[in-house]
């Protein structure tokens, strides 16, 4: 029941992206075409892979407010790397990204699997401590796009098929973690630990392995975001991503992912993070103020948990009506 439910409200989100589009394509038909709908998923292409990362720790019922600060560290490293060593490949930097990332996610997986700290006090600690030593080693001071060679650059911005390089690394991830999480058991185990701890714990699943193992792989994807952003905008500054976090959870939340855990998807999450895209990218084309955009993803945010409670709540009473019809058939 839970299963088609999910896949309606997936289903609905499709329609919605379809109608709005509609909408405002007639309001300012260049939102239509292919270079805007282009520069669209350029723009949504880092938030998608955050969003993945998100998702794997809300499904487990945890939360991590330090992707965005774990970011702007691995990138500004990425970026006095490349400062100092502009023959280094760009290959390696992404290597490097993800390997950097997953340390600072290991860490604070750590803290929270093993010290038992509550993910939202460990993640929102080591968002300020990531941030903290981002000035430190920056000096206060920031890369910009005359101190990056061109090959550093081109790895976000080049192209191949037509698409930008930054909307293929997202398509691999994307695709990567959707056979991650329907096909492996260990993602599988991910969805058990976010649905009953205790449960999973039961049967045997090593609960504090697979809360650990979310937060790391949440950190190789803002390690790999961080250089992408470094190498999209061509700046690696200190307050790089700031307050990016809750467009992140925005994505997940309005992709169905429930902040209680144990509910999601990775194909929810992609449109969800399109739905944010759309909505950044229309209002200037609407002309409706950016200081809105705050206020609507605070909006979007409170009407997809409303509606997610409110689908759980139902789903639940159906199972259990139909439990109460099934005993009294065998009486």
């Amino acid at each position: 029941m839970l299963i088609k439910i999910r896949g309606f409200r997936e289903f609905g989100i499709i329609i919605f992206i379809i109608i709005i589009s509609i909408l405002i394509g007639i309001r300012n038909p260049r939102f239509l075409t292919w270079g805007n709908i282009h520069d669209m998923l350029l723009d949504t292409a880092i938030l998608s892979i955050l969003a993945v990362g998100m998702t794997l720790v809300l499904v487990t019922g945890g939360i991590d407010l330090s992707s965005e600060s774990g970011l702007a560290l691995t990138g500004m490293i990425a970026g006095m790397m490349i400062k100092d060593n502009p023959h280094l490949s760009p290959i390696f930097m992404l290597l490097f990204g993800i390997v950097l990332g997953s340390i600072l996610g290991a860490i604070t997986g750590l803290i929270v699997s093993k010290g038992k700290v509550f993910p939202i006090i460990a993640t929102l600690s080591m968002m300020y401590v990531y941030r903290g030593i981002t000035f430190i080693i920056s000096g206060g001071k920031w890369i910009n796009a005359y101190e990056m060679p061109d090959s550093f650059k081109t790895m976000a911005t080049g192209r191949l098929l037509g698409f930008s390089n930054l909307i293929a690394i997202a398509i691999v991830v994307y695709l990567v973690f959707y056979f991650f999480v329907k096909h492996t058991r260990t993602g599988r185990e991910i969805y058990a630990v976010g649905s009953n701890i205790e449960a999973a714990r039961i049967i045997g699943i090593n609960t504090g392995f697979i809360i650990w193992l979310v937060y790391t792989l949440s950190g190789a994807l803002y390690g790999l975001a961080g250089v992408m952003w470094v190498a999209r905008y061509a700046s690696a500054q200190n307050d790089t991503a700031s307050g990016f976090v809750m467009t992140i959870v925005a994505a997940c939340v309005l992709g169905g992912v429930s902040i209680s855990g144990g509910v999601g998807t990775i194909s929810g999450v992609l449109l969800g993070s399109i739905m944010i895209g759309i909505i950044n990218n229309a209002l200037p084309m609407i002309r409706v103020s950016p200081f809105w955009k705050m206020a609507l993803q605070g909006l979007i945010i409170l009407v997809a948990v409303l509606v997610n409670i409110l689908i759980t709540r139902n789903a639940e009473k159906a199972q259990l009506k139909q439990r109460e019809a099934r005993a009294k058939y065998h009486e």
